[in-house]
C-alpha cells in the first residue's frame, strides 16, 4: 500500500508541476503579448501626432509656395488614406507619407522666406520630434514583437501558444530606416 500511495503521489506532484509550468508559460504568451499591444499603441499615438501637424504644415507651405499646390495635395491625400488604412496594412502607406512629408520640409531649400518663418520652424521642429519619437516606439514595438516571438516559438511555449491561439506578429517594418528630417548641414567655405 505504501508503495502505491508513494507512486500516486509522485505522479499526482509530476502533474501538478506540469499544469503550473503550463500555466507559467501562458501567463508569460499573454504579458509579452499585451506589450506588443501596448507598443503598436504607442505608435499610434505618434502617427496621430504627426497626422494632426500636417494640416498646419499644408497652410503654412501654401502660404509661402502656392504653386506648390500638387505636393500640398500629395501630401493631405497620403494623410487622408493613412487615417483610412488599416493597422495590417500601414507600414506602407506611413512610409509613404513619411516621405511626402519629407518632400514639403524640402520646400524651405527653394524659398528663403517659409525657412526663415517661425511658424514654419517650430512646425518643423514638431515633425523632426514627433518622426524621432516613431522611429523610437517602432524600435520599441518591434523588440517586444521580437521577444514575443522568440518566446512563442520554443517549446514548449509552441504547444501553449497553439492551444490558445497566439499567433506571430509582424514587426513594424518600413523598408528603410525612418529618414531624419533635421536641418541641412551648413557647409562654410
Amino acid at each position: 500500500m505504501s508503495l502505491i500511495l508513494t507512486i500516486g503521489l509522485i505522479l499526482a506532484f509530476v502533474v501538478a508541476l506540469a499544469v503550473f509550468g503550463m500555466i507559467t508559460i501562458g501567463n508569460r504568451l499573454v504579458s509579452l503579448d499585451a506589450r506588443c499591444k501596448t507598443a503598436y499603441a504607442d505608435i499610434d499615438v505618434h502617427l496621430k501626432r504627426r497626422y494632426d501637424l500636417i494640416p498646419g504644415l499644408a497652410e503654412c507651405v501654401r502660404g509661402f509656395a502656392a504653386h506648390e499646390a500638387n505636393i500640398l495635395h500629395e501630401v493631405t491625400e497620403a494623410r487622408k488614406v493613412s487615417l483610412q488604412t488599416a493597422p495590417e496594412a500601414r507600414e506602407q502607406v506611413e512610409a509613404a507619407l513619411g516621405r511626402k512629408v519629407g518632400s514639403v520640409l524640402s520646400l524651405a531649400e527653394r524659398y528663403p522666406d517659409m525657412a526663415a518663418s517661425p511658424h514654419f520652424r517650430e512646425l518643423r521642429q514638431e515633425l523632426i520630434a514627433t518622426e524621432e519619437r516613431i522611429t523610437a516606439s517602432r524600435r520599441f514595438f518591434n523588440l517586444a514583437v521580437g521577444e514575443y516571438n522568440a518566446t512563442l516559438a520554443r517549446f514548449p511555449n509552441s504547444l501553449v501558444a497553439a492551444r490558445r491561439r497566439l499567433t506571430e506578429r509582424r514587426p513594424f517594418d518600413l523598408g528603410i530606416e525612418r529618414m531624419v528630417l533635421d536641418e541641412p548641414a551648413a557647409i562654410r567655405f
